[in-house]
């Protein structure tokens, strides 16, 4: 099978693993503590990316030659980014075209799925060999 094939894949299993709890995180702090959605966005996104690095580094990105404090620091900076587009566009669909803010998080997904990716590939686990 093809390496890049094989370790988006792989990526794509921790993101969507991982994406399932930030979702349920959402629902729970939004419909049962009461917070905010976009607030509730950024702490369920911030707990969900900490376990994502975890498992990236673990399965994913297993060749990187990063240390683990280095590349987390650059992991959060990445992933600070993606909160930004997520907050935004989750912003967009739910307050400017009525979306549900959980379908408004599952349409922001893929972009910032494919941030992070494409971000932590090319820049943060700075994978030996080939991309």
């Amino acid at each position: 099978m093809n390496k890049t094939f094989t370790r988006f894949f792989k990526y794509l299993s921790v993101g969507v693993s991982t994406f399932i709890l930030d979702l349920l995180l959402l629902y729970l702090l939004t419909d049962f503590f009461l917070i905010n959605y976009l607030i509730s966005a950024g702490i369920a996104f911030a707990i969900a990316v900490s376990i994502n690095y975890y498992f990236s580094r673990k399965f994913v990105f297993a060749k990187t030659l990063r240390k683990v404090n280095q590349g987390y620091y650059t992991f959060i900076l990445i992933s600070g980014i993606g909160l930004s587009f997520v907050i935004i566009l989750m912003a967009f669909f739910a307050e400017i075209l009525s979306f549900d803010y959980l379908l408004s998080r599952i349409l922001v997904a893929g972009f910032v799925g494919m941030w992070n990716y494409l971000m932590n590939l090319y820049i943060n686990f700075n994978v030996a060999g080939n991309h």
